[in-house]
């Protein structure tokens, strides 16, 4: 049964199927609503099955999300780097688990990671649609000639990485407090290098100076769009995940 549930709270190499899937989709609508659903299905099932989950799932979670934090280092495609970031940051959900989180903290976990991941795939297909693919060394300096797509971008980033006041920097927060020094020091290594992965993949798109893009940028009102939910998240955050620690 536990087996079964580390296919959506993904553990490797189980989480092989989600990141198939994701590849396998075309429509990034439909991968969005994808990384967003698959792990909500993974907390119900414990819910719903209520398994003892032994110690050792915590150091498989940690070697999980350490593999593929590790991974984002090397990938340059946007819609890649999303997946193979909520396969990383999802795997820290058991340490949640082992301890007796209710359903609603899982949730909210979940959420708080997958969200701007979600995000992240939604925004490839307007790179791509300006840059030919969404792929970070393609087309460098994409603030000067795109700066509401690189703001936006960047803001992204910056929220799926658990930068602070997101969400996912609270979660975390709440996360360590339950685990051993161990297990804490492995997750400070994680969240490390999740911050150098971002930063690699952000220089790929934003800084430096490029070829000149003849595409126009973001439209002001999907850049509102994007502001406000990304202001309506890290509110969220500041009420559920701050207001626990």
């Amino acid at each position: 049964m536990l087996t079964f549930v580390a296919l959506f709270l993904p553990l490797f190499p189980l989480s092989a199927l989600p990141n198939l899937l994701l590849a396998r989709l075309r429509p990034s609508f439909a991968r969005a609503v994808l990384l967003l659903l698959w792990p909500q299905l993974g907390v119900t099932l414990l819910h719903w099955l209520q398994p003892e989950i032994p110690a050792f799932f915590v150091t498989w979670a940690l070697l999980s999300a350490a593999f593929y934090a590790l991974r984002l280092l090397t990938v340059r495609d946007l819609g890649q780097w999303a997946g193979l970031f909520v396969s990383s940051a999802l795997a820290l959900t058991w340490g949640l688990a082992t301890r007796g989180a209710d359903t609603m903290e899982l949730r909210l976990f979940v959420f708080w990671f997958s969200l701007p991941a979600a995000l992240l795939i939604l925004l490839s297909d307007p790179l791509a649609q300006r840059l030919g693919a969404a792929y970070a060394g393609l087309f460098r300096g994409l603030i000067e000639g795109q700066p509401r797509l690189a703001v936006v971008l960047t803001a992204v980033v910056l929220s799926a990485v658990a930068t602070p006041p997101s969400p996912g920097f609270f979660a975390l927060l709440g996360l360590l407090r339950g685990l051993s020094d161990a297990a804490s020091l492995g997750i400070l290594g994680i969240w490390l290098v999740w911050g150098w992965a971002a930063i690699r993949l952000l220089q790929g798109f934003v800084s430096g100076s490029g070829r000149e893009i003849a595409a126009a940028d973001l439209s002001r009102g999907i850049l509102v769009t994007y502001v406000g939910a990304l202001a309506a998240f890290v509110a969220a955050g500041l009420i559920f995940a701050g207001g626990s620690l």
